[in-house]
């Protein structure tokens, strides 16, 4: 027989056509790919190109991964060339049995991306098995009396080949009285029959040796054969006849042994002993799955049927009666399918671990459901169990696939029991379960979370360098580097170059540790913005915002601005009219603290007075009020010790002398400042001395400067700009006394410098702003150095034009941040609105600097005062009204070397102010 190893062809009616074309297209996965072969082909044979019918290119194999998924490995795929070959012996007759067409149906799986396609290979019978006789010799025994014609039936043989191959005919050795006839059952197996041609005489021949041959259609055809002894007997002429030449019953494949299936019935006409029937199985290879009552024909299940394994069953049953006339019958037993058999659930492709960002529609597994049963009991439905986002999809016949149906989250799901169900069309329908496990896959897909929106942390001031501060917390659910994460700073308020002198943060712990101590005083707050980043790829991270708020604690002393010493050490003192009523506002304690809240809210008390009951002290305000009038017992100077207590706990404290002289006028005053005792140091006055010649040489040699510097001067211009040096006092006619002042305000600014040399010797220097905003300029062209300067001079000289290089700048303006009061050339205030203004601008100071919750604002060279004064009122920002300059040539007072520091006006006090040359006894 020809060989048809690689044929292939498509399930089609006409299985030839289009075949040349079929190895150029690619299949789809429904369709099957059929090659035929004949059976017992040698392992490693060439069944066909797998690969190459499946449209896969060589080059392609190793990634695809082309394999065979069967229950029995009768098949296997070459890895290198894609080639389907044979892996096991195939025997058509072990695997198929006696059906028409062996077909062995597989799955070839290809990976990468996953496909698979129906393979069907046809197993071709070849002539391997010769007819087989069921018993070597057939005995018959034939009454003499049988007439002519009389059939009798001989055992069949039997043939595992099927077609053409299997049994085709009989032949029977020549015989002048017997002949052949072949006949066919309804599964078309052929069984003989012998014929009796001509009247037997057992006198005359009592046996007969025949022979019998089976050939198959094989090419070359095989045979056996069996040997038929005929023995002739004699007188029993009527043999038993059956009531059907053919018995078919349908039985149930669920039937219990035991059951009876059918009874057969046979007659003899003969009586005695020739009449008695006995029935048995022609073929006793049919007692395997039935019992047959001898005596009663009845036939019985003796084990259980199986539609799956044999779906009918034909054998010949023979009644023989006494005289040994034989009957023979055909008995056909179709086994009907009854649905007892479960569905399966095989697995062909299944992965360990399926990745969370999967797309929805991906082919993550292959199953195969198997269903023994036929028609609707084959029939199989599968479907998923629960709520999963998974899908089973149906690809083929009894082929299934796994799919995802929904967004696959680790963190909420890490694995998927999955529970398929497969259940047939049977009635009732039969189910089966099947478990499986899905692993996901973690993908860096979350950001760390912080526990909290935002942190704040407390700090107080003084704390330990590398002490902790605060500590962020992010939590990240993904899995390993996903989910670790680290901490860092990306961005603060503080200047770049400083962050690190700062803070720092742990990379591990998100512990934030301070690197230096904190000052409340100079950095209050600051913003941090801290980052946590996993450690995926690409990485994830979230910021939040850490603001650090410094505490303050009461680590600053109260600082008096006012009372305070001159530039020269000298003690100031200030003026008290002897006419002021209780109430009257001698000056004011001003004070600050660097502190903020309790810790800077100061308040005033007095330590020591001179006369205890002359004055009142404001708690709060530090404004020193005249409590009673003047008596005449009162001592015209006094001396208050007040003491400036903060609100922090300990509080901290700061001292200031109060020197108060009572007078109406500077006349009264200097008397009182020639009172002071004098102590005789001999080697305070030999200082004096070093110290006079040394200043009366620098006197002569700065004059001879200056008046070489005025001639020339003089030659080129014809100018008297420096027409006048002196130290008298200078005022206009009429102005020698001292204006009334005016209740509860400050008076005007006088300063008053005493100098205490051997004798006794006052220096008076007394400026006051004239009602016209100018002052009087002297000179003396007969040559004196210092003039005395009177009201009757003033008319006799030409007043010198205002020198603009001595008028003050805008900054250098006193005033207020709001306004200049004044003219443009920065003139002093000239009215009692302006005085009274600067007054309550120092009080209202006083006040804030007290709540120490504001600050001054302002330009440089005012006083610049906001609503409120915080801590950071120093010294600097009150205007220092001791230390006027008068200016040559110009309307306008310039003050000290505190006022030309940062272009801002020095602190001074209210009220007339005066200086002595040796610092007051405390």
């Amino acid at each position: 027989m020809g060989s048809c190893a690689g044929q292939r062809h498509r399930a089609e009616p006409r299985p030839g056509r289009l075949l040349f074309l079929l190895g150029l297209l690619r299949l789809a996965p429904a369709e099957q790919i059929r090659y035929r072969i004949p059976e017992e082909m040698p392992e490693g044979s060439l069944v066909g190109n797998l690969a190459q019918d499946l449209g896969l290119e060589v080059h392609e194999l190793p990634a695809r991964k082309l394999r065979v998924s069967s229950e029995k490995p009768f098949f296997a795929v070459r890895a290198e060339s894609g080639a389907l070959l044979v892996s096991s012996r195939l025997d058509r007759e072990q695997i198929c049995g006696k059906r028409p067409v062996c077909a062995l149906e597989f799955e070839a799986v290809a990976e990468n991306p996953l496909s698979f396609y129906h393979v069907s290979v046809e197993v071709e019978d070849i002539n391997d098995h010769a007819p087989k006789f069921a018993h070597n010799s057939i005995a018959l025994q034939i009454l003499e009396l049988t007439k002519p014609g009389a059939v009798f039936i001989l055992g069949s043989a039997y043939d595992a080949d099927i077609g053409t191959n299997s049994l085709q005919t009989y032949q029977l050795s020549p015989s002048h009285h017997f002949s052949l006839v072949n006949k066919e059952k309804l599964d078309g197996s052929k069984y003989p029959e012998l014929v009796l041609k001509t009247p037997l005489d057992r006198e005359e021949q009592s046996s007969y040796h025949l022979t019998l041959t089976a050939f198959d259609g094989g090419d070359p055809p095989l045979s056996s054969t069996a040997q038929i002894l005929v023995q002739v007997t004699d007188a029993n002429d009527s043999p038993p006849v059956f009531s059907q030449a053919l018995y078919r019953v349908s039985v149930p494949e669920n039937v219990l042994p035991g059951t009876s299936v059918l009874r057969v019935t046979a007659t003899d006409q003969d009586e005695g002993v020739n009449a008695e029937i006995t029935f048995s199985f022609s073929e006793p290879g049919q007692i395997t799955k039935f019992d047959l009552n001898s005596n009663t024909g009845e036939i019985a299940i003796r084990n259980a049927l199986d539609f799956e394994e044999v779906r009918s069953y034909s054998f010949l049953l023979e009644a023989k009666d006494g005289g040994g006339l034989v009957a023979q019958c055909t008995v056909e037993v179709e086994v009907l399918d009854v649905n007892d058999n479960f569905p399966e659930v095989l697995f062909q492709s299944l992965p360990g671990i399926i990745m969370e960002d999967t797309k929805v529609g991906t082919h993550i597994a292959l199953l195969k459901i198997r269903d023994k049963d036929s028609g609707h009991n084959g029939e199989v439905v599968c479907n998923l169990e629960d709520d999963v986002p998974f899908q089973v999809l149906s690809s083929s016949k009894n082929i299934y696939k796994i799919v995802t149906d929904g967004v696959l989250d680790r963190e909420q799901t890490p694995e998927y029991h999955l529970v398929i169900t497969a259940t047939d069309r049977g009635q009732p329908p039969l189910t089966s379960t099947s478990n499986i496990t899905l692993h996901i896959g973690d993908v860096n897909d979350n950001a760390p979370v912080f526990q909290q929106a935002s942190y704040v942390a407390h700090v107080a001031e003084n704390n330990p360098p590398g002490a902790s501060i605060a500590q962020v917390s992010a939590s990240d659910p993904d899995l390993g580097p996903n989910g670790q994460v680290s901490y860092s700073i990306v961005a603060s308020d503080l200047e770049p170059r400083e962050l690190a002198s700062y803070v720092s943060v742990s990379a591990h712990s998100g512990m934030v540790f301070a690197q230096r101590a904190f000052d409340h005083e100079q950095l209050r707050a600051f913003q941090l913005t801290v980052q946590a980043r996993d450690q995926g790829t690409p990485a994830l991270s979230t910021n939040v915002s850490l603001r650090v708020l410094v505490g303050d604690l009461n680590d600053n002393a109260p600082r008096v601005l006012y009372p305070a010493l001159g530039p020269d050490g000298s003690a100031l003192f200030d003026t008290v009219p002897r006419a002021a009523q209780p109430g009257y506002l001698v000056t004011k304690v001003v004070a600050v603290d660097a502190d903020a809240g309790h810790n800077a809210w100061l308040s005033y008390h007095v330590l020591q007075a001179s006369e205890p009951g002359l004055f009142s002290l404001g708690l709060r305000t530090g404004e020193v009020r005249t409590a009673r009038a003047l008596g005449d017992r009162d001592s015209a100077r006094q001396r208050l010790l007040v003491a400036v207590r903060d609100g922090g706990q300990p509080p901290l404290s700061a001292t200031a002398t109060l020197h108060l002289v009572f007078a109406d006028s500077l006349q009264e005053v200097l008397p009182e400042l020639s009172d002071e005792p004098k102590v005789s140091d001999p080697q305070a006055e030999l200082q004096f001395y070093l110290v006079l010649a040394l200043a009366l040489i620098s006197v002569l040699f700065l004059l001879a400067v200056i008046l070489g510097v005025s001639l020339s001067l003089r030659r080129s211009s014809r100018t008297s700009a420096w027409s006048c040096f002196h130290t008298g006092v200078c005022a206009k006619s009429g102005s020698g006394i001292v204006p009334k002042y005016e209740e509860g305000t400050l008076p005007y600014s006088y300063n008053m410098c005493v100098a205490h040399t051997g004798k006794t010797e006052l220096n008076l220097q007394y400026s006051e702003q004239m009602s016209s905003g100018q002052d009087i300029l002297c000179s003396d062209l007969s040559g004196n150095l210092f003039p005395l300067c009177d009201s009757n001079d003033s008319t006799s000289h030409q007043q010198a034009p205002p020198n603009t290089d001595w008028r003050f700048s805008q900054g250098q303006r006193p005033g207020t941040s709001s306004s200049q009061n004044g003219d443009e050339t920065g003139t002093w205030p000239n009215n009692q609105f302006d005085t009274e203004m600067l007054q309550a601008m120092i009080l209202a100071s006083a006040s804030e600097a007290a709540d120490g919750s504001s600050t001054l604002g302002g330009g440089a060279g005012t006083m610049g005062l906001s609503a409120r004064y915080g801590p950071q009122f120093t010294l600097q920002h009150v205007p220092d009204y001791r230390q006027n300059v008068y200016i040559p040539g110009s309307n306008a007072t310039l003050t000290s070397a505190a006022g030309k520091r940062d272009a801002k006006a020095p602190a001074g006090g209210n009220g007339n102010k005066k200086k002595s040359g040796k610092k007051e006894k405390k």
